[in-house]
């Protein structure tokens, strides 16, 4: 996993402005801390960070093909991909010599060969650009489900700018971190709009496109989404189906040069991941697997169930641990720790935006760091949710047939703390509504008629396109502020059609959520996790947390913050006084979260807010 970026300037000669491309690339060390590249011609310069995982010695980047002495092609590469073996000898037959064990050279001798037809060939997660020398052109591209990151910036001229990262973008000097009304809408909404890039003039290539940037402009290509396709096969069939699925995507997922871990959080999700990897591994007499969990101070044994989390996750977790004789270790964070104000600025730098998750945000963060005093590689259970349908919300009827996106039934993320007349004239509700019909009508329903059926889809279809997206951004983000790539098992395309396609009475065949998954898994995890209710990602408890937010908001009033004249004074300071209530789900805590979060990213950023 590394950290790409490049310009692209028809009208200018980039040899001239290495030192631009350098400054761009420097942004990248946190995600590559490995080595460092460049590569400039005329009209294109790539840089590239590298956190090397495959190909320790010889897949140094940018990296160029040529043929008979001549560059055909480059490449600056971000991503794993796990067919990368079965390309690679297919392309030898077809006449390639190979200089190196990198998959990043099979991606790109894989363009030379087939054109930008390539795409449907490839499995992993990736983003990427390509620049064709033959045809004088950039060929950007993201894997189907939104893993990794890439965004472009258009600017004046017909200059392009692209980057993992916005802050690389922001780094030279044509390009201006500026949010105007529709950016902040787009902040509020919380229902991630495919492609947009909350900065103006800055875009976020969609998951499973193709964007070609030449002298005649930017085309744009969908190559993948989920789409309709009939289900035959029997429930029986459909639960070895998964299972096969998951034991050759973990496998796959498992090969790596560097340390290796899991993330267990004692979920069915995360526990079936570690199971099937430790299996992998072991066989072929790689193990045992690591497993790391974060914890909280004392939440185990002070636990209050709530309205979104019935147990806590440590006694799951070392079930597990027993269960599949992982070399685990426990990541015990405090109150203090969560409020340290170097780590909270470093979550907000990571993300480029402000964020309302809070501790879920730190906390990750912090895992993170820990993890990768001893692992490179991380195997994570994210999307397993969104796939097999998790959440509580998918279950219950009065959300389902609500007309907006399902989880924004459950709670108000559209102002918080914010003034009301600000939001009332930025419209954010009018934004949601219109981001809904138009994720809407993107839905293919072939031949299926049935109301109940097309419904589910629709629900399914939402969280595969929006939802999960906001949650693999955050992983991404979080993890590659310290090198550490994180691989999602449960976003292999090949699994995500399948299980998207299956009628929704087999996936919740025995009465509850993630049917398919339980049963595909039943023999890999302990009956104690098989038998667990879903709980989301956890968050502290811990009272002296909740006071320490509500002194830092009271201290954003007195310091005459930035944020100060976005913000509700009187909203601000009620809930800075308020007493400590917490019910997994609080608005009122959000909101805290969300007003210091916004605090620290108009502080600590160049963000020019345009209104």
């Amino acid at each position: 996993m590394c950290g790409i970026v490049g310009w692209v300037d028809f009208h200018r000669d980039l040899r001239l402005e290495r030192a631009g491309a350098r400054a761009m690339a420097g942004t990248m060390a946190l995600r590559g801390p490995d080595a460092e590249g460049l590569w400039v011609r005329e009209h294109v310069a790539f840089g590239h960070r590298r956190l090397a995982v495959i190909d320790l010695v010889t897949g140094g980047q940018p990296m160029t093909v040529e043929h008979d002495g001549a560059e055909l092609a480059a490449i600056t590469y971000s991503g794993e991909l796990y067919n990368y073996r079965e390309l690679r000898q297919e392309l030898r037959a077809l006449g390639h010599h190979f200089r190196t064990e990198s998959d990043t050279e099979v991606v790109l001798r894989a363009y030379v060969q087939w054109g930008e037809d390539f795409v449907d060939r490839l499995n992993g997660m990736y983003a990427f650009g390509i620049w064709d020398v033959r045809q004088d052109r950039l060929v950007l591209v993201r894997d189907r489900m939104g893993v990794k990151p890439l965004y472009y910036h258009t600017g004046d001229g017909g200059q392009l700018l692209f980057a993992s990262e916005p802050k690389a973008i922001f780094a030279h000097p044509g390009a201006e971190a500026v949010v105007d009304a529709d950016g902040l809408r787009e902040l509020l909404a919380f229902v991630k709009t495919p492609g947009h890039g909350v900065y103006r003039n800055l875009h976020e290539v969609v998951p499973g496109e193709l964007v070609r940037v030449d002298r005649a402009g930017l085309h744009r290509r969908l190559y993948w989404r989920p789409g309709y396709a009939e289900h035959r096969d029997d429930l029986d069939t459909t639960v070895r189906t998964v299972r096969e699925l998951l034991d050759d995507i973990v496998a796959r997922q498992t090969v790596a040069d560097v340390p290796m871990c899991a993330l267990l959080s004692g979920g069915l999700d995360s526990s079936a991941i570690t199971a099937l990897a430790h299996a992998a591994l072991t066989g072929r007499g790689e193990g045992p697997l690591r497993s790391f969990a974060v914890d909280f101070a004392g939440q185990t044994e002070h636990f209050r169930p709530d309205a979104m989390r019935a147990t806590p996750d440590t006694p799951y977790v070392h079930d597990v641990v027993k269960h599949v004789s992982t070399d685990h270790e426990d990541i015990v964070l405090d109150a203090a720790t969560l409020m340290d104000p170097l780590g909270r600025a470093a979550v907000v730098n990571a993300a480029d935006l402000p964020t309302v998750g809070g501790d879920i945000y730190t906390s990750l963060y912090l895992l993170f760091r820990a993890v990768r005093e001893h692992s490179t590689v991380a195997l994570s259970g994210e999307a397993a949710d969104e796939v097999f349908g998790g959440y509580a919300w998918f279950h219950q009827p009065e959300i389902v047939w609500t007309e907006t996106f399902p989880w924004l039934v459950i709670g108000d993320l559209k102002g918080g703390a914010l003034d009301k007349d600000l939001v009332a004239s930025l419209d954010v509700e009018g934004y949601r509504a219109g981001a809904y019909h138009d994720a809407i009508a993107e839905v293919d329903h072939g031949e299926d008629a049935d109301p109940f059926n097309r419904r589910m889809r629709e629900i399914s279809y939402l969280h595969l396109t929006r939802f999960v997206r906001i949650l693999l951004d955050r992983k991404d983000r979080m993890s590659m502020a310290h090198g550490l790539e994180v691989r999602v098992p449960y976003c292999d395309h090949r699994l995500v059609e399948y299980v998207y396609n299956t009628p929704w009475a087999m996936k919740t065949f025995d009465g509850r959520e993630k049917s398919l998954l339980r049963a595909a898994a039943a023999d890999a995890v302990p009956a104690s996790v098989a038998g667990r209710t879903k709980s989301p990602y956890p968050s502290t408890q811990d009272p002296r947390y909740e006071r320490a937010l509500r002194e830092a908001l009271a201290r954003v009033l007195e310091d005459d913050s930035p944020v100060a004249p976005l913000l509700d004074r009187q909203r601000v300071a009620e809930l800075a006084a308020a007493p400590y209530e917490y019910d997994g789900f609080a608005a009122d805590r959000r909101a805290i979260e969300h007003a210091l979060s916004l605090d620290l990213w108009l502080r600590r950023s160049p963000v020019r807010l345009l209104l």
